[in-house]
């Protein structure tokens, strides 16, 4: 029928690791794709990547803001492309996990949201994530990833111009928790 808008649901579990996971929600598509390798295979128009210097992931201490001109959690910056990097690079200073007491969740959501809003300025059509405030940063996995896809689905149903986001995932249990997370 003309007009019914109508949504298709496909089970997370027929798509292998390393596989792209497309959503159609009405007649607006929106697409996540999860990716199990290393982000430099990928063509996109830019990457965000928490903020690394001296080959330390930041965690916004004093030493770090001396450093970084007083950044603080949730600024970005971005390093246009080059002939050396094809993408630019969306910098970001995630929170550092300590326990959950202050606000560490809302700061990560902040993070996802301005890199959208920074991707979205920027005209950026395809753009990866790693993950923010894992690791060393110690981010409960299971939080950050369902923060991260809240807030990309957000940023997506506000920008139909943005083709696909991916998550890049550098181990199979943080692709799990992503699939997990992007299926619900």
């Amino acid at each position: 029928m003309v007009g019914i808008e109508t949504a298709i649901t496909i089970p997370l579990s027929a798509f292998p690791y390393n596989s792209e996971v497309y959503f159609e929600v009405g007649k607006i598509v929106h697409r996540i794709k999860i990716h199990l390798g290393k982000v430099a295979a990928l063509t996109v128009d830019a990457v965000v990547n928490p903020l690394v210097i001296n080959s330390q992931v930041i965690e916004n201490t004093s030493a770090d803001q001396a450093q970084l001109g007083n950044c603080l959690i949730g600024d970005l910056r971005i390093v246009p492309a080059s002939a050396n990097s094809p993408s630019a690079v969306i910098e970001v200073i995630g929170p550092l996990w300590r326990g959950g007491e202050y606000q560490e969740e809302e700061q990560l959501a902040a993070c996802y949201r301005k890199a959208m809003d920074m991707a979205k300025r920027e005209n950026f059509r395809v753009i990866a994530f790693t993950p923010i405030s894992g690791g060393a940063k110690g981010f409960p996995a299971n939080r950050a990833t369902k923060i991260a896809v809240q807030q990309v689905d957000s940023a997506l149903r506000q920008n139909p111009l943005m083709e696909s986001v991916i998550f890049c995932c550098s181990d199979p249990v943080t692709t799990a928790l992503y699939r997990t997370q992007v299926g619900r």
